[in-house]
C-alpha cells in the first residue's frame, strides 16, 4: 500500500488525513492532524465471527505523555490506567461508530486511537471519529459511513459559531457542543453550556450538522486519492447473523402475550413476567432446534419484546407503566437526608433513586489532572457510583466503569455553570452520587440530587439545576417523543436524550440516537418537552428547599480568606514551618498560604477565626498613635521592651515608664507586667518607640524631669568605657538605645 495524504482547510483550521505508512498490518490505519496535534487511529476486525448475541466493539484512547513532552509520574514512569478524559474520549469515539455497523455483524472490532502529538492549541479528541471512519473505509469494513465529529463553540459577544475551537477559543465560549454522525443525521451529542436557550441550542446543532457534512465530503476526496494510488478499495466479506423465518414466526406468534407481560409499572415484576414468557417460548423448540438456533432464538425473543413495547406506545399512546408520553414519574425529594455530612439530598423518580452527598474542603484539595490537555485540575468534582444492588443484581465491585465515569461527567458539566467562583466561595467542592435504585435516567436523578446536596451544604449556586431524559419511538411510520424514559424505553427505544438546565436555559446535554429520521422538528419538540419536564421537577425540588443555606453547616469547615504582604509570608511560616505549625496545632485550623499573599484558613468551632487573628497579629505593623495593652518581655537599663503583638515589641524608654525620675526600670516594672502604651514613633528600620499611658508616680523617688538623660554611646574596641550619666544604671551599648528625648 502506497502512502496517501490529503490536506484541507475547513472553518479556519488546517487538517491532514494520511494512510499507508504506519501500522500497515491493521485492517485500516489513518493518521489525522489538526494543526500540529496528531493521532494515529487503527481498526482491526477479527477474521472469525464470534458466538455472541451482540456486536463486540471495543474502543481505546491512549494518552501518551511524550505527546506533550512530559515523563509520566509515579514509580513506573510509564502510562498506566487511562485518565477520565481518555475514557470520555474513547466513549465519544465509540458512540457514533457502534450504531453504524450492520445488524447481525458479529466479528470482533477493536479501535485504538494513540495520541502522538498534542500541541496544546488544538484538542485531539473530536478528530479521532473522522480518522476511525477513514480507517474502516480504507480497510474495506462495512458500515454506514463516512462519519465525523465536530465541536461547536460560540463567541458570546458576536454570537458567531466556531468549529473545532482551540483551547483558548473554548475558554472564551459559552457553549461546548460535540456532535457526531453522518452527512445526513446526528447519532451522538454531548454538550455543556452557560444557560443558553433551546432556540440557540437548536441553531448550534443545525450548524454542527452542516460542519459534519463538510468533513464527510473531505473524507470522500481522501478515498478518491487513495483509489487513484492503490486501486479500488476491496470490500471484505463477512457473514452476518440473519433472521431465520421459521424462528421468527414461531416467536412472534406470542406477540399478544408479550404485550400483556410488559404492562406492569413495577420493573422487577415486569422483568419476571417477560423472562417467564421467554422461557416458555423457548421451550416450544425441540432440543435439536435450540442447539441449532442457539443464537437466533435469543435475538428473536429480544426483538419480540422490543416490537411489542414500541407498538404499544405508537398505537395506544400508553407506556408500559401506564403513563402518557409527556408524563413524569412520581417524585420524592428529601434534602438534608444525612446527619453530620456537609450536605445531602435524596432524589427519587419512579424506581430510580439517588443519594447525593456534598463535601467541602480547602482550595488546596482540588483535583490535579495528569493528562495531555493544558488543564491543571478542577475544584468542583462529581463522582457517580452504580453498584450492582441498584438493579437487584450481583456483580464485581471495583474501580468505576466507563459508564459511571461518563454519567458522573455529565452531572458535573450540568452543575459547573452555576458553581460560584473561588472568590465568592473559597472551597473545593466534591459531590458523590450513590445510585440506590435504577430504572432509567439515573444520571438525571444524580443531577437533581446533587443540586439538593449543594444547596443543603450552603453552596451559593447561581441557580438550581434539574434534568430529564427524553426518548423517541419511531415505529410503523409514527413518531412519539417520550418524557422521563425508564430503562426499557432506553434500551429498546430510538433515542436517549438527556437535558439539564436552570430556569434560564440549558447547562448540559447528552444524546445517543439510533434513528436516522431525527428531523429538526423532532429535536425541537424534544427540547421544548424537556423544558416543561425540567420546570415541573425543579418546582418540586424548590418546594422542599427554596434556596441554598445562608452559610455552610457547623460540621463543614469555615474558610476565611485574608491577604498578607508577600514579604511577610516567611514570618507567618517561620523557620522550618515552626510558626505556622504552631498556629495549626494550637487552634486546630488548616492554613494554606499562596505565593500572592492570599491565605485560606479552614476550621470549625471558631478555629479559623482564632488562626486568622494570630496571622493578622504577626503581619500587623503598629502605627503612630495606636494604643495597645502589652506585656513587658525585657528590661534594660535604658527602658523596657513591651510586646505589642506576637513577634512585635517596642521600647518604652526609662524616661516614660512613670511620672518622675526613675533610677531603675525594675523599680516600676517587672517581666510579665501588662502596661497600656501608645506608639510614638516607627523609624525606617521598623523600630518602635512607646509612651506609657496612665503613668504611675515613682514610689519614693524624686519628681524631677528626665531632660538630662542622654542616649548611651556604644563601646569602641580599644577605648575605655565612657562615663555613665547619673540616671543610667546598666550596661552601655545594648544596640537598642532610645532616641534622645528633650522635655520642653
Amino acid at each position: 500500500m502506497a502512502k496517501v495524504t490529503h490536506e484541507f482547510d475547513l472553518y479556519g483550521k488546517h487538517y491532514v488525513l494520511e494512510t499507508g505508512e504506519l501500522a500497515k498490518q491493521a485492517t485500516g490505519a489513518v493518521l489525522v492532524k489538526q494543526g500540529d496535534s496528531t493521532v494515529l487511529v487503527t481498526a482491526v476486525v477479527s477474521k472469525e465471527r464470534k458466538d455472541y448475541d451482540f456486536f463486540p466493539l471495543t474502543v481505546d484512547f491512549i494518552e501518551k505523555m511524550y505527546a506533550v513532552g512530559r515523563i509520566p509520574g509515579g514509580y513506573l514512569k510509564r502510562e498506566a490506567r487511562p485518565s477520565e478524559k481518555a475514557t470520555l474520549t474513547a466513549r465519544m469515539i465509540d458512540r457514533p461508530l457502534r450504531p453504524s455497523f450492520p445488524a447481525g455483524f458479529r466479528n470482533e472490532v477493536q479501535v485504538v486511537a494513540t495520541s502522538l502529538v498534542a500541541d496544546q492549541v488544538n484538542p485531539v479528541d473530536t478528530m479521532c471519529v473522522m480518522a476511525a471512519s477513514a480507517a474502516f473505509t480504507v480497510g474495506g469494513v462495512p458500515f454506514e459511513g463516512p462519519l465525523a465529529c465536530v465541536r461547536i463553540g460560540r463567541n458570546p459577544e458576536t454570537g458567531e459559531f466556531i468549529v473545532n475551537p482551540t483551547y483558548d477559543e473554548r475558554d472564551a465560549s459559552d457553549l461546548d457542543l460535540e456532535l457526531a454522525g453522518s452527512d445526513s443525521f446526528i447519532s451522538m451529542l454531548e454538550a455543556s453550556a452557560d444557560e443558553i436557550s433551546e432556540e440557540d441550542m437548536l441553531a448550534a446543532m443545525a450548524f454542527g450538522q452542516e460542519a459534519i457534512a463538510a468533513f464527510c465530503e473531505e473524507q470522500k476526496k481522501f478515498f478518491e486519492k487513495f483509489e487513484q494510488v492503490n486501486g479500488p478499495i476491496q470490500q471484505r466479506e463477512y457473514v452476518y447473523d440473519e433472521p431465520v423465518p421459521y424462528v421468527h414466526d414461531k416467536v412472534f406468534a406470542h406477540y399478544d402475550e408479550m404485550s400483556a407481560a410488559l404492562k406492569d409499572a413495577d420493573k422487577l415484576s415486569r422483568i419476571g413476567k417477560v423472562e417467564l414468557l421467554k422461557a416458555a417460548i423457548k421451550a416450544e423448540f425441540t432440543e435439536e432446534e435450540q442447539a441449532l438456533y442457539s443464537r437466533e432464538i435469543p435475538v428473536e425473543l429480544k426483538s419480540l419484546e422490543k416490537h411489542a413495547m414500541r407498538c404499544m406506545v405508537v398505537e395506544t399512546g400508553e407506556r408500559v407503566d401506564g403513563r402518557a408520553a409527556d408524563e413524569i414519574r412520581p417524585l420524592m425529594v428529601k434534602p438534608d437526608y444525612l446527619p453530620l455530612v456537609h450536605g445531602s439530598g435524596l432524589f427519587q423518580r419512579g424506581q430510580t433513586q439517588v443519594l447525593s452527598v456534598c463535601t467541602l474542603g480547602m482550595l488546596n484539595e482540588w483535583q490535579r489532572l495528569d493528562t495531555i490537555e493544558p488543564v491543571d485540575g478542577k475544584r468542583y468534582i462529581h463522582h457517580y457510583n452504580f453498584p450492582p444492588y441498584c438493579t437487584g443484581e450481583t456483580g464485581r465491585m471495583g474501580s468505576p466503569k466507563r459508564r459511571e465515569i461518563g454519567h458522573g461527567n455529565l452531572a458535573e458539566r450540568a452543575l459547573l455553570p452555576v458553581i460560584p467562583s473561588e472568590e465568592e466561595f473559597p472551597y473545593t467542592i466534591r459531590v458523590v452520587s450513590e445510585v440506590m435504585e435504577s430504572n432509567g435516567s439515573s444520571s438525571m436523578a444524580s443531577t437533581c440530587g446533587s443540586t439538593l446536596a449543594l444547596m443543603d451544604a450552603g453552596v451559593p449556586l447561581k441557580r438550581p439545576v434539574s434534568g430529564i431524559a427524553m426518548g423517541l419511538i419511531q415505529e410503523e411510520g409514527k413518531t412519539v417523543v417520550l418524557s422521563d424514559i425508564q430503562g426499557l424505553e432506553d434500551f429498546l427505544g430510538d433515542m436517549d436524550f438527556k437535558v439539564t438546565g436552570t430556569e434560564r436555559g440549558i447547562t448540559a446535554m447528552q444524546m445517543d440516537n439510533k434513528a436516522t429520521g431525527l428531523t429538526p422538528e423532532i429535536l425541537s419538540q424534544a427540547l421544548h418537552q424537556a423544558h416543561e419536564g425540567r420546570a415541573f421537577i425543579l418546582k418540586t425540588m424548590l418546594d422542599a428547599i427554596p434556596a441554598p443555606r445562608e452559610t455552610p453547616k457547623d460540621t463543614a469547615p469555615q474558610i476565611i480568606t485574608i491577604q498578607i504582604p508577600t514579604d511577610k509570608i516567611r514570618d507567618v511560616i517561620g523557620s522550618g514551618g515552626k510558626v505556622i505549625r504552631g498556629i495549626q496545632d494550637d487552634t486546630g485550623a488548616t492554613i494554606d498560604i499562596q505565593e500572592d499573599g492570599n491565605v485560606f484558613i479552614a476550621g470549625t468551632d471558631g478555629a479559623a477565626q482564632d488562626a486568622a487573628a494570630r496571622i493578622k497579629a504577626i503581619v500587623k505593623v503598629p502605627e503612630v498613635g495606636e494604643e495597645y495593652t502589652g506585656r513587658v518581655v525585657g528590661i534594660q537599663p535604658f527602658g523596657a521592651f513591651v510586646e505589642l503583638l506576637p513577634g512585635k515589641d517596642g521600647l518604652l524608654h526609662i524616661s516614660r515608664v512613670a511620672q518622675g525620675r526613675v533610677d531603675k526600670v525594675e523599680d516600676v516594672l517587672a517581666i510579665g507586667d501588662e502596661v497600656k502604651v501608645k506608639v510614638l514613633e516607627v523609624d525606617e528600620k521598623g523600630k518602635i518607640s512607646l509612651d506609657r499611658l496612665d503613668k504611675p508616680e515613682v514610689p519614693g523617688g524624686s519628681k524631677g524631669g528626665h531632660g538630662d538623660h542622654h542616649e548611651p554611646r556604644g563601646e569602641r574596641r580599644g577605648e575605655r568605657k565612657p562615663r555613665r550619666h547619673p540616671g543610667d544604671n546598666g550596661n552601655v551599648g545594648s544596640g537598642r538605645a532610645p532616641r534622645r528625648h528633650h522635655e520642653g
